[in-house]
């Protein structure tokens, strides 16, 4: 059952299962009680959100040397044991049930949910 990685607040793949918020913040505007109903996240874990200045880093990057510098950054973040232990998690259960993952934004590329598809993977997990 493979891991989605998912733009949040898009609708809802079929047998998607629980979906993941991997974001700083909650949605603006949105009451709590709809952020499922609404296709943002059943459970937040912003544990695996890039820090607030390293969000602010990669949205303002421009070219590859500053999104690498923002990859690194975030990269770094990841090796922390809780994010680390984390992501060890969410690798195991790839393999039990389905879920996704995901953030606001909308290219993925340029996002912090690329990176965490590829630490996934080098966790063996099974992604979509």
């Amino acid at each position: 059952m493979p891991i989605r990685i998912v733009q949040l607040g898009s609708p809802r793949a079929p047998g998607e299962g629980l979906r993941l918020g991997t974001v700083r913040r909650p949605p603006r505007g949105v009451p709590k009680e709809e952020f499922a109903r609404r296709d943002f996240y059943d459970v937040w874990l912003p544990n695996l959100a890039p820090s607030a200045d390293l969000m602010a880093q990669g949205r303002a990057a421009q070219d590859e040397k500053e999104w690498a510098a923002f990859r690194k950054g975030y990269l770094a973040e990841m090796k922390q044991p809780d994010a680390s232990h984390l992501l060890d998690a969410l690798a195991a259960l790839s393999h039990q049930t389905a879920f996704a993952v995901g953030c606001y934004c909308e290219n993925e590329a340029r996002c912090h949910r690329s990176v965490l598809r590829e630490l996934l993977s080098e966790r063996g997990a099974d992604l979509a």
